[in-house]
């Protein structure tokens, strides 16, 4: 698994997806926090990380699009499959790999946050929360982005594909707000909802049942992803 890792994260900078990635996170990231905070005069960070969810979104699916289809278009599939390494550390190498991309950009945007202790209060447990839902949210998305790819070899279709998936979570949790407090789909819809319970964490509160649910949907990704691999090695 670490040789698929260390493979992964190596191509994220022989390539452009890697450097276009840190480059358009880390500037979006500072002008969003200019907008939320130094410009309103706000010591909030939710609606920062808010925004950056939002953004996630969209860069994280450019981020794993190459994951496995450039792997198949390139013809370099069945080295891996007959590679000294199982299926499972294959698609956990190139999971963590983008999470760990995610994770580095998303550090670096989160020491912004820095500054403002020098001129407000800043509610650390609050912030400590935004940072973990928004890491959560960021492993979910790559999930879903990594298993996508590994349906296809066309990049912009794995794109496309998984940001269709992630609108889909993202707009029953919108829908979710709109419908009545007592209303029965509304606790359907809560089961499933990526942004009711990322609003949990912003408020600075540990949610158990939330941390379970975006490893529980990021396990489940994984997992369709490797029996992909299962079915195609013997196929």
């Amino acid at each position: 698994m670490f040789a698929i890792y260390k493979r992964e994260m190596r191509s994220y900078f022989t390539g452009v997806i890697g450097y276009v990635f840190l480059v358009l996170f880390l500037a979006v990231g500072g002008a969003v926090f200019c907008m939320t905070t130094l410009f309103s005069m706000s010591a909030s960070v939710s609606d920062f990380y808010f925004y950056m969810m939002l953004f996630s979104a969209i860069m994280l699916p450019l981020l794993t699009m190459k994951s496995f289809s450039d792997e198949r278009k390139a013809k370099t599939e069945q080295l891996l499959l007959t590679a000294p390494v199982s299926i499972t550390g294959m698609v956990f190498g190139k999971f963590l790999a983008a999470l760990t991309m995610f994770a580095g950009a998303l550090t670096v945007n989160s020491l912004y946050f820095i500054i403002l202790y020098n001129y407000a209060q800043v509610k650390t447990a609050i912030l400590l929360g935004n940072f973990i839902a928004l890491l959560l949210v960021g492993t979910t998305f790559i999930s879903i982005g990594v298993f996508v790819s590994s349906l296809t070899e066309n990049q912009l279709t794995a794109a496309v594909g998984t940001m269709a998936i992630i609108l889909v979570f993202l707009v029953i949790g919108i829908v979710n707000t709109l419908l009545p407090a007592s209303y029965w789909l509304r606790y359907v819809f809560d089961c499933f909802s990526i942004f009711t319970r990322f609003q949990t964490f912003t408020n600075g509160y540990f949610d158990l049942s939330s941390l379970i649910y975006y490893l529980s949907v990021s396990a489940v990704f994984v997992y369709l992803t490797i029996r992909v691999y299962d079915r195609r090695r013997y196929n």
